[in-house]
């Protein structure tokens, strides 16, 4: 509300600034012109005194009243190009005001977004693992209920370990991140990832297309593995149904190009660059029913252009999204 208010506050500023100085430019032209014609009609009863002229058309051809004229008409010109100009930079200004008032209120909503979501995130596994921890205590279990409740809090433990890591390296990508580089196989590293999600997502369908002769990276290891399992988990979690997705590693023109794609919701194209913001997430947070922080795709952005590497987000056929990462090729 105290936004809104200033933000309205400002639009009347700026249109009372701009009537007040049309009404004013309206009488500096009416002045200038007024003042010509005084001078004019000076003049010309000078050098009819000095029987220089006779009539209007000798009196319009004289040199004194040309350049008396000249003068008038860069005055005129004047005053209207400083007219335009101040239009101008009241438009630009209204423009960059308004900018400024929609990221502001992009960036309020993201915060509070992220606010709900990491307080959803961090008390459903806490609660998981505590119920977990009571029913140890209270009940005598048989061995396999205990290693059935015993995995479920292990995999909340993990849940808890990687937001944790996430807002880690969210933070670390503003001042301190700098990739680790040693030379890394992307297409056995996305074997060794694809392999693991298959366990842990196994009514899901992950197909892996690997060209020949693909070249060695320079990367950093931990922050590929980041990138892969963000987009591929991202995948399945906006799938819904049975998830569909491939990944495909092709090398053209000196670059290494890695497409992860699936048939899911897809993403509008409006919100293509939104989605790499900072706790951006597509919705309300209110009425969102998939997890997440919206801090995933900004550590994939991160971690891409760490390694000179570029993202684009593609619509896929008939439906879903396709993430295309271009990375250059190690040299040696």
């Amino acid at each position: 509300m105290q936004n809104r208010r200033l933000r309205i506050l400002s639009y009347v500023v700026i249109a009372y600034m701009l009537i007040a100085f049309l009404w004013w430019s309206v009488l500096l032209y009416t002045k200038n012109k007024d003042a010509f014609r005084a001078k004019a009609e000076l003049l010309k009863i000078v050098l009819i005194a000095k029987d220089q002229i006779k009539d209007d058309e000798t009196f319009k051809k004289t040199e004194a009243y040309q350049d008396l004229y000249r003068k008038y008409r860069h005055h005129e010109w004047m005053i209207f190009g400083e007219a335009v100009v101040f239009v101008i930079s009241l438009v630009i200004g209204l423009y960059l005001i308004n900018r400024a008032y929609g990221r502001e209120m992009d960036a309020a909503l993201n915060r509070r977004n992220f606010l709900l979501s990491i307080t959803h995130e961090l008390k459903s596994p806490i609660a998981s693992i505590r119920l977990i921890l009571e029913t140890f205590l209270k009940r005598n279990l048989k061995k396999e209920q205990t290693d059935k409740l015993s995995g479920n809090a292990l995999k909340e433990a993990d849940r808890l370990n990687t937001l944790v890591n996430d807002l880690l390296l969210a933070a670390r990508m503003e001042t301190a991140y700098k990739p680790n580089l040693e030379s890394m196989r992307l297409d056995a590293f996305l074997k060794e990832i694809v392999e693991k999600l298959r366990s842990k997502y196994p009514n899901s369908n992950f197909r892996l297309k690997l060209h020949d002769d693909l070249p060695a990276i320079e990367a950093d290891r931990l922050g590929m593995t980041s990138v892969a399992l963000n987009l591929l988990e991202n995948a399945v979690k906006y799938s819904f149904d049975q998830a569909e997705i491939e990944v495909n590693l092709s090398k053209k023109d000196g670059k290494l190009y890695w497409e992860t794609s699936d048939r899911g919701t897809g993403i509008p194209d409006e919100e293509k660059k939104k989605v790499f913001d900072r706790f951006y997430r597509v919705g309300n947070e209110d009425t969102r029913k998939t997890k997440g922080t919206g801090l995933g795709l900004y550590i994939v952005k991160e971690i891409i252009q760490a390694h000179e590497g570029v993202i684009t987000i593609l619509d896929n056929k008939p439906k879903g999204t396709i993430f295309k990462i271009a990375l250059p090729c190690a040299s040696y």
